[in-house]
């Protein structure tokens, strides 16, 4: 089957969505498909081209069998919501060029990853002239984020982002996200039941089995291995709070033998680079983003994950880097509501999580505390992942059913 997947993220980058298309365009073609990605070069989360790439022209390249088309696209060094809005039209804009090109092709499935639904016309114009089927898959409800976060205001600008949300949503033959909130909140939005799929991300789960702690990892990284580990890992940006994490630190500063190590890249990094230098703060270890070939062993090095979410991003965006988490045995820390996804992940798994109120210092700390005292590994935590989070086994099913 001939496949276009059209989204702005992708391999090589390290975290996120582009993670996520990037494996499953490559089991496509493992599987015998013809598949081809309109993309735009890796920025993410650094919000800076990557090298070798370039943000001003059009490039295509045969990447593991799979034809990549990578379009122009504006990246801001600082994200603000405006600039934001700038940079994802700039991609909608350039990528249209690429996708409707795609015509002479003739693909049988356009799947477009969200965000961001300012691609939306083009993937349905598309599928409409192929006679392709059409799959819109959410990873971020972008347009609840934007509000959520107070990224944007006003109530005319919402009730009229809200409606062309719906009319797009509906316009795809199918609907497909990541979590039971999430298609909770599909559903509200007016998606047919019969036409939205769960989707969830996965994990390679065999190369998280049995993983154990790195000593020479750690050490790399700056931290004694000798210390109690706690790891955030991933994108450091405005939808996860972490300033709670270096005040967390100031309280926690007499605990000598345990260490906050936060691993990656993002519009906040700076900020909280600064907080930590203002307080004095020595129990706080910075370490850019780490190979994928590392990840397996970055997670078995911690005691303790913060998986940090503002209480307004918590079912319009879902932490990707949990399913990996839970696959390696990992005790996750997770801030969000009892109904939100990973709040009803947590109350239908007992276990395989610590979940405490979002946005609050004091739950936070209690977290930790409460987190540092169970056994290592997290044996629910392993079981949940290789029996709900297997790659091969989501992947399949999803194909099936679009």
């Amino acid at each position: 089957m001939k496949i276009l997947l059209h989204g702005i993220n992708y391999s090589p980058e390290l975290t996120g969505i582009g993670k996520y298309s990037g494996e499953m365009a490559r089991w496509l073609v493992e599987q015998g498909h013809d598949v081809r990605v309109v993309t735009a070069p890796p920025y993410y989360p650094q919000w800076q081209v990557g090298q070798g790439f370039s943000a001003l022209r059009f490039n295509v390249a045969k990447e593991a069998g799979v034809t990549v088309i990578r379009c122009p696209l504006y990246v801001p060094a600082k994200p603000t919501a405006i600039k934001r809005l700038l940079h994802l039209a700039s991609f909608s804009l350039t990528s249209a060029c690429a996708v409707l090109a795609q015509l002479m092709w003739k693909p049988e499935l356009v799947i477009l990853v969200v965000p961001t639904l300012f691609c939306a016309p083009q993937a349905l114009l598309l599928a409409k002239l192929s006679g392709a089927k059409s799959v819109v898959h959410i990873q971020d409800f972008e347009v609840d984020a934007l509000f959520g976060l107070s990224l944007a205001k006003g109530e005319g600008l919402k009730r009229f982002a809200f409606a062309a949300e719906r009319l797009i949503l509906r316009a795809f033959d199918h609907v497909s996200t990541i979590s039971s909130g999430m298609l909770k909140l599909a559903l509200h939005k007016g998606v047919d039941k019969e036409n939205l799929h769960f989707f969830p991300n996965w994990s390679e789960t065999v190369r998280f089995h049995g993983v154990q702690r790195s000593s020479e990892l750690l050490l790399g990284l700056g931290v004694d291995p000798a210390k109690r580990v706690l790891l955030y890992s991933g994108n450091i940006g405005e939808k996860q709070g972490l300033e709670m994490v270096i005040e967390a630190a100031e309280r926690l500063a007499s605990r000598a033998e345990w260490v906050f190590l936060i691993v990656g890249e993002g519009a906040g990094k700076q900020r909280l680079l600064d907080m930590t230098m203002q307080r004095g703060l020595g129990n706080v270890v910075f370490a850019p983003l780490q190979p994928y070939d590392d990840l397996p062993v970055l997670l078995a090095s911690a005691d303790c994950h913060l998986v940090i979410q503002k209480r307004g991003a918590a079912d319009a965006v879902l932490p990707s880097k949990l399913t990996n988490i839970l696959a390696v045995g990992g005790h996750a820390l997770i801030t969000a509501d009892p109904d939100t996804s990973l709040g009803l992940l947590c109350a239908e798994h007992p276990g395989v999580a610590c979940l405490v109120e979002p946005e609050s210092v004091d739950a936070l700390v209690e977290g930790i505390e409460a987190v540092l005292a169970l056994p290592v590994p997290n044996s629910i935590a392993a079981g949940y992942a290789r029996e709900f989070l297997d790659k091969d086994s989501i992947l399949t099913r999803f194909l099936a059913e679009v």
